[in-house]
């Protein structure tokens, strides 16, 4: 996985934009308006932030060095992990997609509502 086919992923994905909200180096992508994953398009550090159910992230972090409370984000809810290449990239790709989920149940029954009509 890298920045591109992240980045590709991400917007396949059904109502999902993407901005940069907090300047030129960070990538934010949204879906409905609301975060689910963040990434550093500078491509020093292949890595993104993506929003994790609690008890999984704790899980994740003890197993994958690769995987550590989100960086600037709120530790309980979100993981940054970085892009190795010890994690397999469908494993990526799934903590992506569980990410995404995550927001989409957290949706208004409206933003729901309009987001099945994409």
């Amino acid at each position: 996985m890298n920045l591109e086919t992240l980045r590709d992923f991400c917007l396949e994905l059904p109502g999902v934009t993407e901005e940069l909200p907090f300047g030129p180096d960070t990538l934010v992508f949204k879906v409905m308006g609301k975060v689910f994953l963040l990434t550093p398009i500078d491509g020093s550090k292949a890595q993104f932030n993506a929003k994790c159910d609690p008890e999984k992230a704790e899980e994740l972090r003890e197993k994958f060095p690769d995987v550590v409370p989100g960086y600037h984000m709120n530790k309980k809810h979100w993981n940054t992990v970085y892009i190795t290449g010890n994690i397999p990239s469908e494993l990526l790709f799934s903590w992506v997609k569980d990410s995404y989920e995550l927001v989409v149940n957290s949706l208004p029954k409206k933003d729901k509502s309009a987001l099945k009509g994409l």
